[in-house]
This record gives C-alpha cells, sequence and structure tokens, in this order.
C-alpha cells in the first residue's frame, strides 16, 4: 500500500535536545506477522533507502544505499547493530524502552512509536524518541 510518512526524531542528550522531521512517500505492508514500512531517504550522502520492521515485541531498522545500517530493537533487551561509514563500521548498541505501533485498516493510517537508548561503540549517544505516522496515498 502506497503511503506518506511522516518521521520525527528527538534526540536527548543531557540537557540538550535535538528534534528532525522527514516527510517521505514509500510503501506499507505485512508480511508474516510482521508489518513493514518502507522509503527513500535523501541524506548528505546520497539516497539511501529505509525498512523500518515491527512485530509485537521487535524491531528493526535497515537502511541500505548511500548509508548501511543495522539497527535492531527488542523491549529492554540491549541488542547490538552495526553502522557501516567510509572510514570503516562502527557498533552501535539499543536498549529499547518502548515499541508501539498501531494501524487502523479503515483509514488506512496507523503510527511507529520507538523509544530507544543508542551506544556507539561502547558510549552513549543519547536517548531517541522516533515517531512515525503515514497514511495511506493514492496513486496517481
Amino acid at each position: 500500500m502506497p503511503v506518506k510518512i511522516k518521521v520525527k526524531t528527538d534526540i536527548r542528550e543531557g540537557s540538550s535536545k535535538d528534534t528532525f522531521e522527514l516527510t517521505a512517500f514509500g510503501r506499507y505492508y505485512i508480511k508474516e506477522n510482521a508489518r513493514f514500512l518502507q522509503y527513500d531517504e535523501a541524506m548528505e550522502e546520497g539516497m539511501a533507502k529505509t525498512i523500518i520492521k515491527v512485530s509485537d515485541q521487535e524491531g528493526l531498522i535497515l537502511r541500505s544505499g548511500a548509508v548501511k545500517m543495522r539497527l535492531p530493537f527488542k523491549m529492554n533487551k540491549k541488542l547490538q547493530g552495526n553502522y557501516h561509514t567510509p572510514y570503516g563500521v562502527f557498533e552501535i548498541g539499543t536498549m529499547t524502552k518502548r515499541l508501539d505501533h498501531q494501524f487502523d485498516e479503515e483509514t488506512g493510517s496507523g503510527s511507529i512509536d520507538l523509544l530507544y537508548e543508542l551506544k556507539m561503540q561502547g558510549a552513549s549517544t543519547g536517548t531517541y524518541h522516533l515517531f512515525i505516522t503515514f497514511e495511506e496515498e493514492e496513486e496517481q
């Protein structure tokens, strides 16, 4: 199903807070008890394809293209992922505090609410709150 996606990211580190917002067009689909949101994102390095997978207790953000990243999530568990850069591969760790997703068949709209602590190479980079809303988009 084609969707219009709004991604809002709040990053808190100590007393500072940054907010990033993105609007993208992509697809939403369900496959084997998991829900997927897929979209392309223009970044400084070029285009990156992003896939977000959520099931009851787990989530995964995969990026490929200009940026290659694997970020896994499981409620109240520490998991390891990785982030590929031109300078090498960085180990990243997540500790998931909240992982909720909703989808309304009638309106074709839904949301993903993800709150996690992120570490890169073992050092904390802050608490990330990813709030994604999406709604069905009529195909042109």
